[in-house]
């Protein structure tokens, strides 16, 4: 391939309204309605070949539980032992196979997705993860178009980072893939995350062991199947649900292990970094760890802050999709003087939020996940009701009966280090701590060191001086911060996401950081005429 060739330019996908009359609106309900009628089955995809166990797990709509949407088998120590053969076999070839191609590939999906696959998407993450319209839109459809064409430009970036050639040499960087497979484990809350986690990899050349999350069945088996779709050869991107603890032992247990891609709670990062350091003597090579995990994201307003709109970002970070995002507010900080105005707008807010089957466009918000969430989430609830130190001032009922339901919940703390002020709840539950105008300074070390998180967090002031001493106190507080915004919603290419101390690598997804930790450099250095004396000039 003579040539240096330029890939197009990416642009954040557009986000189409969903508004009544709009022809994605009438496209996405034939959609939803074609698919809440089908169970699907859905099979191991290993090496291009669909492995039915006959071992299957339902898989049914959270606001719900008694419809299912599929049937998926489930792999054993055998199916994940073949799937890690076939990323071994496909590697070679897909690694040697040249940039351009594979970024066609990609680029081709994201087409796909952009088009006639988009509503496939839409529908199926709103069935299978109780999403509304808007919200797997800019998840299922637009962040993850985003990543695939974003990945690709980021790819081309890093193979241009070349080194400087003094006279009479010629020095290169090569990028290889890793030597060995990548494991990704992708999480329920993210059908993006599900697909951007085996395919920022395997752009880079490297060949992948996907192991989807049982909850998110649906939506991550129709992105595998848009990967063949558009191309992706057998066995490199293998995708294998099953028992997540025996599945890891096989995959982590293997020589050829070259890299953990994972999203999900801190304490299964953390038993990685121990697994992986008990079988440092079995791996070719020294690992890559990248993980992006839990979060306490806070919002600090100072007394300046505009109250209507720190009100809307609460409701808005707080509660789209349930809380269930990494990023979602869940605890703030507020002066006495701007509580007093906000109060009541917030618990009103709060209460009149519509809550139910995503299939009806007039609802904000649908069930939690699955049984463990909702058992976990009211547990929260029911002991905030119970504290002397808390109170419940909105939301809070719950309904399991038809779907997991919970109301999104306002909690009170009068004591700022109250367990939902530091513990990871991941639900519709905001905890607020009121704070005297005065103790701005106090606040923001508060804020520092409360949670052992460090993801996202927002300040809301009108006061630059005070906006900036935020900025500063809490420069290590959170990976992605904004100011007078909702710490949620990072766009691919624009926020690149990812945080520190207990939420993760920070290798930022949706930037060439994160890229750069599927390649393995190598410098070439190439002299054309050689020098044929051992002896330099000084020994003269």
């Amino acid at each position: 391939m003579n040539g240096h060739f330029s890939v197009p330019a990416p642009r954040n996908e557009p986000v189409p309204s969903y508004a009544p009359g709009t022809p994605e609106r009438a496209e996405l309900q034939d959609h939803l309605d074609a698919m809440a009628d089908e169970v699907v089955e859905i099979p191991l995809l290993i090496g291009g070949r669909e492995i039915r166990t006959g071992d299957t797990v339902d898989v049914v709509m959270p606001h719900d539980h008694g419809h299912v949407l599929a049937r998926a088998h489930q792999a054993g120590p055998e199916e994940t032992r073949a799937a890690i053969d076939a990323a071994r076999e496909a590697h070679d070839s897909w690694s040697r196979m040249a940039w351009p191609d594979r970024a066609s590939i990609f680029l081709k999906a994201a087409d796909l997705l952009a088009g006639p696959w988009r509503q496939v998407l839409n529908a199926s993450t709103m069935l299978g993860q109780s999403k509304t319209a808007h919200q797997a839109e800019i998840d299922a459809a637009a962040e993850m178009v985003d990543f695939l064409r974003f990945n690709v430009h980021y790819a081309e970036e890093i193979y241009g980072r070349q080194p400087e050639s003094a006279p009479g040499m010629w020095n290169r960087s090569e990028y290889r893939p890793l030597e060995g497979f990548v494991y990704a484990i992708t999480p329920f809350n993210f059908t993006s995350i599900g697909g951007n986690l085996p395919s920022a990899p395997a752009l880079m050349g490297n060949t992948v062991v996907w192991k989807p999350a049982a909850s998110a069945l649906l939506s991550n088996y129709w992105m595998a199947r848009l990967f063949q779709e558009a191309g992706v050869p057998a066995g490199v991107i293998n995708f294998v649900s099953g028992d997540p603890r025996r599945i890891t032992a096989e995959v982590m247990g293997h020589t050829d292990f070259g890299g953990v891609h994972f999203t999900g709670s801190t304490g299964v990062f953390d038993s990685f970094w121990k697994q992986i350091g008990d079988n440092m003597a079995t791996y070719r090579s020294y690992p890559r760890i990248v993980g992006e995990t839990g979060g306490k994201d806070f919002v600090v307003a100072h007394p300046s802050a505009d109250r209507e709109a720190l009100a809307t970002a609460l409701l808005r970070g707080a509660f789209e999709f349930q809380g269930q995002k990494c990023s979602a507010a869940s605890r703030a900080y507020i002066p006495e003087s701007v509580w007093d105005d906000i109060r009541e707008p917030l618990v009103q807010g709060t209460e009149e939020l519509t809550m139910g089957d995503p299939r009806d466009f007039t609802n904000f918000l649908g069930a939690v996940i699955d049984r463990a969430a909702f058992d976990k989430i009211t547990g929260y609830i029911q002991r905030a009701r119970d504290a002397e130190d808390a109170e419940v001032l909105a939301g809070g009922e719950s309904d399991d009966s038809t779907g997991f339901f919970i109301r999104p919940t306002v909690i009170q703390a009068h004591d700022p280090r109250y367990e939902s002020m530091r513990e990871e709840i991941f639900g519709p539950v905001l905890t607020v701590h009121v704070y005297p105008d005065e103790a701005w300074t106090e606040t923001l070390e508060l804020v520092d060191d409360t949670s052992p998180y460090a993801l996202t967090g927002a300040v809301f002031s009108q006061d630059r001086a005070a906006a900036r001493e935020a900025m500063d106190a809490l420069r290590d507080a959170a990976g992605n911060f904004y100011i007078n915004d909702k710490p949620t919603g990072a766009v691919v290419g624009q926020q690149p996401f990812g945080g520190a101390r207990g939420s993760g690598t920070n290798d930022k997804a949706g930037s060439a950081l994160n890229l750069l930790r599927w390649v393995s450099a190598r410098t070439i250095k190439e002299t054309f005429v050689p020098p044929t004396d051992y002896r330099y000039p000084f020994m003269d």
